[in-house]
């Protein structure tokens, strides 16, 4: 009898200890249960001081939260501290991170229809490169490229420009010789059909090489001049547009996939083109700011507003476009139809 009943507790508190067990935060098909609190890390590189995280990625975060009821978190790791600048796409494809932010451009071949996007002339303002990536993106023109994650929104900086200590660039002939860190492969046919010499360096380790003298001068946006201190060792600046970087902001799949039905819809309700528009705001708002703050310490400034139509610099830029667009035609990539729906995009966001 003693044995029987010592039997029947044990017996009782195995089923008890099962039935815990399934109270976790996923149920025992791997979808999370309704009733807990799931947190998901969001990996960037921006630093945590910069407009981007303050003012596009904390404030997502914090909606998320508040929309959710408390039920999703977001925790965001700004300054590649948890995934390397060039590999916050593939961590979030990977599951390494839930979340993931980074320029295109920094994995070479791996967009290569979303980088025609970046191409001279088609974008004068962060806002219409946003509205054009997103309108893109949502029209299925490039949206094969991003099928291995859950796609959140789009972002794009605004134009960006050449940057140097103490070298005036007027026109492509100054560029020869010189050093020029740029920000993608496009950027870098640009510079080289200028004249220049491209060179390929994360963001994050430009500073200290500038400061070196291992480069001569750096091509970026003026959000990002600001968000990394660049303005502090460059004092000659050329505003000419001659290219733009995309950035994608990506969820792991089944990270996303496996919330419930309402957790997904505070997830899509805060996606596309209000999130894309809301950044593109931010971004040209710090590019006027950081162009001011560059004034107002004496820095020259030689501004090259339409490019195309100038005459010393348009050969430059037509080779650059037609050297990339050949480029992934020979993958096998319809160019010439993404960039002409590009163009297309462009003059309705320029509206």
């Amino acid at each position: 009898m003693k044995k029987t009943l010592a039997l029947s507790m044990a017996l009782a508190a195995m089923i008890g200890i099962a039935g815990c067990s399934q109270s976790n935060d996923t149920a025992s098909d791997g979808a999370v249960d309704s009733k807990e609190t799931t947190t998901l890390r969001f990996a960037h590189f921006w630093p945590a001081t910069s407009a981007t995280h303050t003012e596009v990625f904390a404030p997502w975060a914090q909606k998320i939260e508040e929309e959710s009821d408390g039920r999703l978190k977001v925790e965001i790791f700004p300054s590649a501290t948890l995934s390397k600048a060039d590999a916050a796409y593939d961590a979030a494809s990977k599951g390494m991170v839930d979340i993931g932010s980074q320029l295109q451009g920094y994995t070479a071949g791996r967009f290569p229809l979303t980088q025609i996007t970046e191409l001279p002339g088609l974008s004068n303002s962060a806002t219409q490169m946003n509205c054009m990536l997103q309108t893109l993106y949502d029209d299925g023109v490039i949206s094969s490229e991003y099928e291995d994650t859950h796609l959140l929104f789009m972002m794009g900086t605004g134009p960006g420009g050449i940057h140097t200590v103490d070298q005036p660039i007027n026109k492509p002939d100054d560029l020869k010789g010189l050093r020029i860190r740029r920000p993608s492969a496009i950027a870098g046919d640009v510079i080289e059909a200028a004249g220049g010499t491209p060179v390929g360096l994360p963001v994050t380790d430009v500073y200290t090489s500038l400061q070196r003298g291992v480069l001569d001068g750096l091509s970026l946006p003026w959000d990002a001049m600001g968000s990394f201190k660049l303005i502090e060792l460059s004092n000659t600046h050329t505003n000419i547009p001659f290219y733009s970087s995309a950035i994608v902001v990506t969820m792991n799949k089944d990270k996303y996939a496996g919330l419930p039905e309402d957790l997904q819809q505070v997830i899509d309700n805060n996606s596309g083109k209000m999130m894309a528009a809301l950044a593109g705001k931010v971004f040209d708002a710090e590019d006027d700011k950081f162009m001011a703050e560059a004034k107002a310490k004496g820095d020259v400034m030689i501004d090259i507003p339409d490019p195309l139509n100038d005459p010393a610099w348009r050969g430059p830029l037509e080779a650059g476009t037609q050297k990339y667009l050949k480029d992934v035609e020979a993958l096998g990539l319809d160019a010439q139809m993404v960039y002409k729906k590009a163009k297309e995009a462009s003059a309705a966001c320029k509206s």
